[in-house]
Order: C-alpha cells, then structure tokens, then sequence
C-alpha cells in the first residue's frame, strides 16, 4: 500500500535500518548534540556524491530561484544538506527525550481560533521542523489530527504516536482507500484541527498552480479544498531552525474571499500559502526540503 501512494521524486522516509534508528534514540540519551552534529558535517560530501538528483535540483533552486552565483550555490547546496541532517538528528534527540527552547510567531492566530466551535485547517509544508512543534505546542481546546505518509519507518512512527498522544494529537495515515478522507472530514465537522501537508502531490494528482518563485507551481488542492468546501480558517505553521537548540515557529493566516464561488476560494487559498511559504524560505533558504525539481512536477 504505500509503495502505491510513493512519489516519483521522493521516498518520504527517513533513511536508515530499524536498528540503527533505535540505537540512535540510545545514544542520544547519553552523547551531547554536539558530537553527531560534527560526524554528520563530515558525512554529508559523501551524502551528496551519491544523492545526485537532489543535489541537482537543490543547485538549480539556488541558482534560478534564490538567483545565487555558482560558488554560493554549490555552498548553500552543502549547507542545506547539513541543515537537513541536523533537524532528522533533532527529531531522534526529542525521540530520546530531549528538548529544544521554541519561540511562537503569532500564536494567538491559533488560540484565537480553539475558543471557537469550528474546526479549522492547518498547513504544513518541508520546510524548518514542523514535526517538532507537535511535540512543544499543545493545542488547549481542540483535537490535533495530523496527516501524515503511511510509509514511514516503524520506529519513526511508534515514536511520533508515543509523544503526540501526550498533546492530545493523534495521526490519520493516508490510506490508498481513502478513508483518510472520511476521518478528515469527521474531525472538521466535530470541531478539531487538522493539519495536511501542503507542497507535495502524491495519491490525488489534482492540483492549483500558484506563481511562486516567479514561476508556476503546482500544489496539491486537497486541504485548500476541504477548508473552501467546510467554510472553515487556514493557518499555516513554519517551524524553522535557528539555533543549536532553538526553533522559531510562525503562525500565518491563510485567507481567501469567503463571498467568492468555491473554485476560486480554493485558487486564493493555494496561492495565499504559496506566498507565504515562499517568504519563508526566502528568510530560511537551506531549510526548503524538496530534492526534485518542484516546478516541473
């Protein structure tokens, strides 16, 4: 079932094998931060040899998107990686049970929303850590239903369920049945959050095209469609790395005409995200994770 849901540019897993997962969560229970940080700066040339289609496409994203010259580029294609490895180190850290000071941009977007009855709409996109935030952000009110790939590893997973559970969150798989639909939209109408992931098309191919980057992209319509079809608010939360172990997180309103047909809600949704996701990767530019050429989906 999720080699059907996979994505022809991307795997959505984190890499290696169960055990070695496992003994990560060990060590880190034991070793300061700092050490596999500094075995990981060594290890991603060798990362970057190999995984040749993302460091292509990240190249090319520096160079025509960021508009960065050749050595800049080649340099930010590294430190992007670096920064990759780190937030994967970051989430094992919080696995073993560490944890990381977070600042919260425009929280109370969010609160101001669970004092409501409605249920509303979360964003996500690969970009900073927004995995961390489940585990620092309780939301007050309201049930926090995150969807997210059913392809992970089972150490991952079993982990994500541990420590959400505790923030009273919960995860709904996507499910090549599409019952993720159903339970998707029985948590609206009861009243909770959810929060979808919005920069990637896998499962349905139906999409928006949005300018972003001064060119057009193609962003999945499922969570701009359930938020026009319900009537309900979208934020989007970025979660960006700042410090060694420190996040700053951004709450954003994501808004569209509410008098304007449902078709043409959903198009001011996308492209409002699209804006906003852009501006914040403007800010963070080697903290944007898709390894594959994004605007020739």
């Amino acid at each position: 079932m999720a080699d059907a849901l996979q994505h022809n540019e991307w795997s959505g897993k984190t890499g290696g094998l169960p055990w070695m997962q496992r003994s990560l969560i060990v060590m880190f229970r034991v070793l300061p931060l700092w050490l596999p940080y500094g075995v990981m700066a060594l290890v991603v040339p060798f990362y970057m040899i190999f995984n040749g289609k993302g460091r292509k496409a990240m190249y090319q994203f520096f160079r025509k998107r960021i508009g960065y010259g050749r050595w800049k580029s080649f340099w930010h294609v590294y430190a992007n990686h670096f920064r990759f490895g780190q937030i994967i180190l970051d989430r094992f850290c919080v696995y073993a049970g560490k944890k990381y000071h977070l600042v919260s941009e425009g929280q109370e977007l969010m609160d101001e929303l669970e004092k409501h009855s409605e249920g509303f709409v979360n964003l996500s996109s690969h970009v900073g850590n927004y995995e961390i935030a489940g585990y620092s952000l309780k939301p007050k009110a309201k049930r926090f239903n995150a969807l997210v790939f059913a392809g992970e590893t089972d150490t991952v997973m079993e982990n994500r369920q541990r420590l959400l559970s505790q923030n009273n969150m919960r995860l709904i798989l996507v499910k090549e049945d599409l019952s993720h639909l159903f339970e998707l939209n029985a948590a609206i109408d009861n009243g909770e959050i959810v929060s979808m992931p919005a920069d990637r098309i896998f499962g349905s191919q139906k999409a928006a095209e949005c300018q972003f980057f001064g060119k057009k992209a193609r962003f999945p319509l499922g969570a701009f469609a359930l938020a026009a079809q319900k009537n309900v608010s979208v934020l989007t939360v970025f979660v960006m790395k700042e410090g060694y172990k420190s996040y700053h997180a951004y709450v954003r309103d994501i808004k569209c005409d509410r008098e304007a047909n449902i078709r043409t809600q959903m198009s001011q949704l996308a492209q409002s995200f699209a804006s906003n996701l852009e501006e914040i990767v403007r800010k963070y530019p080697t903290q944007w994770f898709n390894y594959f050429d994004f605007w020739k989906q």
